[in-house]
């Protein structure tokens, strides 16, 4: 059953007024997946990677940018993997022990990591923002799209930059098949 809550792509704005910050391509009444494909094509693919983070459901967005740092950094140091991997169990079960787990790993993880921003998009996907036990921040809806986009794009900044068009178009089709199974 695909996945795809939005019939056009301006539903995926008006549902996350803060895609504006980081798209700038004007959304349209296309449906969502050709307008995500004609970003992936444009002058700034990293519009893409932004919207199709924001398209897709939060468990399936965490999932889409831990296959994709996945794919684009397949030697990970152990510094890396343990982050990723808290995300990934909270995919496979989507506890709040499993989310906190996520969170800690992202909080005290390097930022500068794209496996910190996938723990942390798993964090973020719900709950509180901070790691203790009583009270807190609930965490704003877009922040998942948020994180899960930025441990793209820091995965990206590591690689041939002459290809990045390639790594963006990569991501995009991944997040698209997920969308649609």
């Amino acid at each position: 059953m695909p996945l795809i809550r939005f019939s056009a792509a301006r539903e995926v704005f008006d549902a996350f007024p803060t895609a504006y910050d980081t798209i700038k391509t004007e959304p349209t009444e296309e449906p969502p997946v050709s307008f995500l494909r004609s970003l992936a094509k444009g002058p700034t693919p990293e519009e893409a990677v932004n919207f199709c983070a924001y398209l897709l459901p939060r468990r399936e967005a965490v999932w889409w940018a831990s296959q994709c740092v996945r794919a684009l950094i397949p030697d990970l140091s152990e510094a890396e993997e343990a982050p990723l991997k808290a995300a990934e169990e909270w995919v496979a079960e989507p506890e709040e022990e499993k989310r906190r787990d996520a969170l800690r790993m992202g909080m005290e993880g390097d930022r500068m990591l794209p496996s910190t921003w996938v723990a942390l998009a798993a964090a973020w996907s719900g709950g509180n923002m901070v790691i203790n036990e009583q009270g807190g921040t609930p965490a704003p809806a877009h922040l998942t799209a948020r994180a899960a986009s930025a441990a793209l794009l820091l995965a990206m900044a590591q690689l041939d930059p002459t290809r990045r068009a390639e790594y963006c178009q990569s991501c995009v089709e991944r997040g698209i098949r997920i969308a649609e199974d």
